[in-house]
Protein backbone atom coordinates (compact mmCIF):
# COMPACT_ATOMS: atom_id res chain seq x y z
CA UNK A 1 0.00 0.00 0.00
CA UNK A 2 1.36 3.40 -1.00
CA UNK A 3 0.71 6.04 1.64
CA UNK A 4 0.15 9.54 0.28
CA UNK A 5 0.71 12.48 2.60
CA UNK A 6 -1.43 15.59 2.44
CA UNK A 7 1.65 17.78 2.21
CA UNK A 8 2.47 16.12 -1.13
CA UNK A 9 -0.94 17.02 -2.59
CA UNK A 10 -1.36 20.13 -4.72
CA UNK A 11 -3.99 22.69 -5.61
CA UNK A 12 -3.45 24.23 -9.04
CA UNK A 13 -5.34 27.30 -10.23
CA UNK A 14 -5.74 29.07 -13.54
CA UNK A 15 -8.11 30.88 -15.83
CA UNK A 16 -11.54 29.29 -16.23
CA UNK A 17 -11.80 27.37 -19.48
CA UNK A 18 -8.30 25.91 -19.25
CA UNK A 19 -6.50 23.58 -16.88
CA UNK A 20 -4.98 25.19 -13.79
CA UNK A 21 -1.19 25.30 -13.90
CA UNK A 22 -0.17 27.65 -11.07
CA UNK A 23 0.41 25.86 -7.76
CA UNK A 24 -1.32 27.51 -4.82
CA UNK A 25 1.43 27.58 -2.19
CA UNK A 26 -0.60 29.54 0.38
CA UNK A 27 -3.11 26.71 0.94
CA UNK A 28 -3.49 25.07 4.33
CA UNK A 29 -5.76 22.12 5.13
CA UNK A 30 -7.94 21.19 2.15
CA UNK A 31 -11.03 18.98 1.89
CA UNK A 32 -12.54 17.80 -1.38
CA UNK A 33 -16.13 16.70 -0.71
CA UNK A 34 -17.62 14.28 -3.25
CA UNK A 35 -21.23 13.07 -3.02
CA UNK A 36 -23.96 11.74 -5.26
CA UNK A 37 -27.65 12.37 -5.22
CA UNK A 38 -29.79 9.27 -5.14
CA UNK A 39 -32.98 7.95 -6.64
CA UNK A 40 -35.22 5.49 -4.84
CA UNK A 41 -35.60 2.34 -6.96
CA UNK A 42 -37.31 0.23 -4.31
CA UNK A 43 -39.66 -2.43 -5.66
CA UNK A 44 -41.29 -5.52 -4.29
CA UNK A 45 -38.33 -7.45 -5.72
CA UNK A 46 -36.04 -5.85 -3.10
CA UNK A 47 -37.93 -7.91 -0.46
CA UNK A 48 -38.49 -5.17 2.10
CA UNK A 49 -35.17 -3.39 1.56
CA UNK A 50 -35.02 0.17 0.27
CA UNK A 51 -32.86 0.33 -2.87
CA UNK A 52 -31.12 3.37 -4.35
CA UNK A 53 -29.01 4.28 -7.35
CA UNK A 54 -26.57 7.15 -7.55
CA UNK A 55 -27.65 10.11 -9.69
CA UNK A 56 -25.97 13.50 -10.10
CA UNK A 57 -22.55 13.92 -8.56
CA UNK A 58 -21.73 16.92 -6.37
CA UNK A 59 -18.40 18.38 -5.35
CA UNK A 60 -17.26 21.13 -3.06
CA UNK A 61 -13.84 22.26 -2.00
CA UNK A 62 -12.96 23.79 1.37
CA UNK A 63 -9.54 25.08 2.31
CA UNK A 64 -7.75 27.75 4.25
CA UNK A 65 -5.24 30.35 3.07
CA UNK A 66 -3.33 32.94 5.03
CA UNK A 67 -4.68 36.48 4.84
CA UNK A 68 -1.89 38.07 2.80
CA UNK A 69 -3.01 40.91 0.52
CA UNK A 70 0.32 40.80 -1.36
CA UNK A 71 0.02 37.08 -2.18
CA UNK A 72 -1.12 36.35 -5.76
CA UNK A 73 -3.18 33.33 -4.65
CA UNK A 74 -5.00 35.35 -1.98
CA UNK A 75 -5.70 38.06 -4.57
CA UNK A 76 -6.99 35.51 -7.11
CA UNK A 77 -9.49 33.97 -4.68
CA UNK A 78 -10.57 37.34 -3.29
CA UNK A 79 -11.10 38.74 -6.79
CA UNK A 80 -12.99 35.62 -7.90
CA UNK A 81 -15.28 35.82 -4.87
CA UNK A 82 -16.11 39.53 -5.05
CA UNK A 83 -16.26 39.57 -8.87
CA UNK A 84 -18.30 36.35 -9.23
CA UNK A 85 -15.72 35.13 -11.72
CA UNK A 86 -14.89 31.42 -12.02
CA UNK A 87 -11.42 29.95 -11.60
CA UNK A 88 -9.94 26.77 -12.96
CA UNK A 89 -8.88 24.54 -10.04
CA UNK A 90 -7.24 21.12 -10.15
CA UNK A 91 -7.18 19.30 -6.81
CA UNK A 92 -4.49 16.65 -7.15
CA UNK A 93 -2.91 14.03 -4.92
CA UNK A 94 0.51 15.23 -6.10
CA UNK A 95 0.89 12.28 -8.47
CA UNK A 96 -1.50 13.68 -11.09
CA UNK A 97 -4.82 12.16 -9.94
CA UNK A 98 -7.71 14.35 -8.84
CA UNK A 99 -10.63 16.55 -9.83
CA UNK A 100 -10.21 19.21 -12.52
CA UNK A 101 -12.99 21.75 -13.12
CA UNK A 102 -13.98 25.39 -13.32
CA UNK A 103 -15.19 26.56 -9.90
CA UNK A 104 -17.14 29.44 -8.38
CA UNK A 105 -15.85 30.76 -5.08
CA UNK A 106 -18.98 30.61 -2.92
CA UNK A 107 -17.41 31.33 0.47
CA UNK A 108 -14.63 33.67 1.58
CA UNK A 109 -14.76 33.80 5.39
CA UNK A 110 -12.08 35.81 7.17
CA UNK A 111 -10.98 34.30 10.47
CA UNK A 112 -9.35 36.52 13.12
CA UNK A 113 -8.20 34.31 16.01
CA UNK A 114 -6.57 36.08 18.93
CA UNK A 115 -3.28 34.14 18.90
CA UNK A 116 -2.96 33.08 15.26
CA UNK A 117 -2.39 34.69 11.89
CA UNK A 118 -5.45 35.96 10.05
CA UNK A 119 -6.67 33.41 7.56
CA UNK A 120 -9.46 32.90 5.07
CA UNK A 121 -11.70 29.87 4.78
CA UNK A 122 -12.50 29.41 1.08
CA UNK A 123 -15.38 27.34 -0.32
CA UNK A 124 -15.63 26.51 -4.02
CA UNK A 125 -18.16 24.58 -6.12
CA UNK A 126 -18.05 23.54 -9.77
CA UNK A 127 -19.72 26.06 -12.05
CA UNK A 128 -21.33 26.04 -15.47
CA UNK A 129 -18.63 26.23 -18.12
CA UNK A 130 -17.40 24.63 -21.31
CA UNK A 131 -15.36 22.22 -19.13
CA UNK A 132 -17.38 19.64 -17.24
CA UNK A 133 -15.71 18.46 -14.04
CA UNK A 134 -13.44 15.49 -14.72
CA UNK A 135 -11.63 13.01 -12.51
CA UNK A 136 -8.13 12.70 -13.96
Amino acid sequence: MAIVLGLDAKLLRGTAGSAGATEVKNVKDLTLNLESGEADVTTRATKGWRASVATLKEASLEFGILYDTEDADFQAFQTAYFGNTPLSLFVTDGAGGGLDADWSITGFSIEQPLEEALSVSVTAKPTASTRAPAWV
